[in-house]
This record gives structure tokens, C-alpha cells and sequence, in this order.
């Protein structure tokens, strides 16, 4: 393991450590924890998509429940399908890739954490040329026994907006 990768899964322990602490001495959710998940998933995200998915499973856990809504459409992924071979190819579909993070709004309670953000990648995905990727991104967290995990992802690449008519043809297509 490379010293950043040691680096990263060090730091990524001590957030999920801090985040159980903090958070378990309230009712409601401080902006510390708030502030920690948006840092959370802007590190994690980005090293998905450098394609370190060792360093982005180090940083997030996912709920039992776990939904995921692509940004390629389709029938929603859940957790349970989320096996290793997955996940591997997922780690292997990004590769070379920065990211900066957007934050639009976040939204906290006691065992909930939402955030509405936009992500700005510059990556190489599915082995198409390198390229500017921006995907407007809904995570919700939640607090399971003290440690937060994902409990849902949806992303979509309409951050530059679409007509009427675009948007009716892809829901005549989804019928």
C-alpha cells in the first residue's frame, strides 16, 4: 500500500471516528457532522474517480438499504447487488480523474443528512477519452449504531439544463 493510500484510509478513519463522536452527544445533527460528510464526499467521490476504489470503500459504507440512481438512467441499483465484481468494475469505469464539489444545499437532523451538490470531474469514464463530466448529485446519510453510512445516491448530467422537448423524448423512451 502506497503511502497515500495510507494517508487516505488514516484520515478517512479518524473523520468516521470524529463524526460518531460528534454526533452522538446531540439530538440534532451539528454542522461539524454536516461539514465533515461534504468534505466526506468530495474525498471519497474523488478518488473514485482517480479509479481508487479501496480509498472510496475506506472513506464510505453503505446502508443495508443502500439505493443508487445513475446518472446513465436504468432501473435503480440496490445494495445487496453491490457485490465485490461490482464494485470492482465500477473502481475500474473511472480512471485518471479530479473532482471539485459543489454545494448547493445540505440538510441535517438527528439520524438524516442530505446534500444537493453538483460535482465537476475531469475524468476518463468507460474508457472514453478524458472529458469534463458535471452531474447534479442527491446523497442522503444515515446514522445506523452510531456511524454514518450512505443511504442513497442519484446523480443526473442536466446540470446545463434541457428543453421541454428533450425532456419529453427521454420520458416517452422510459415508458
Amino acid at each position: 500500500m502506497s503511502v497515500s493510500q495510507r494517508s487516505v484510509l488514516a484520515s478517512a478513519g479518524a473523520s468516521l471516528a470524529y463524526l460518531e463522536e460528534a454526533s452522538a452527544t446531540s439530538d440534532a445533527v451539528s454542522d461539524e457532522v454536516v461539514d465533515h460528510l461534504i468534505k466526506l464526499s468530495e474525498a471519497s467521490n474523488g478518488a473514485l474517480m482517480r479509479g481508487n476504489l479501496a480509498a472510496y470503500l475506506s472513506m464510505i459504507s453503505f446502508t443495508d438499504d443502500f439505493t443508487l440512481m445513475s446518472p446513465f438512467g436504468g432501473r435503480p441499483t440496490r445494495g445487496h447487488e453491490l457485490t465485490s465484481e461490482r464494485l470492482e468494475d465500477m473502481g475500474r469505469f473511472f480512471r485518471h480523474g479530479t473532482l471539485k464539489q459543489e454545494v448547493v444545499a445540505a440538510y441535517g437532523s438527528q439520524d438524516m443528512v442530505v446534500l444537493a451538490l453538483i460535482e465537476r470531474a475531469t475524468v476518463e469514464v468507460g474508457g472514453l477519452p478524458k472529458q469534463e463530466w458535471a452531474l447534479r448529485v442527491t446523497l442522503a446519510y444515515r446514522r445506523e449504531e452510531g456511524e454514518w453510512k450512505l443511504a442513497h445516491r442519484h446523480a443526473d448530467p442536466l446540470v446545463g439544463g434541457i428543453t421541454l422537448t428533450q425532456a419529453a423524448t427521454l420520458a416517452e423512451k422510459a415508458r
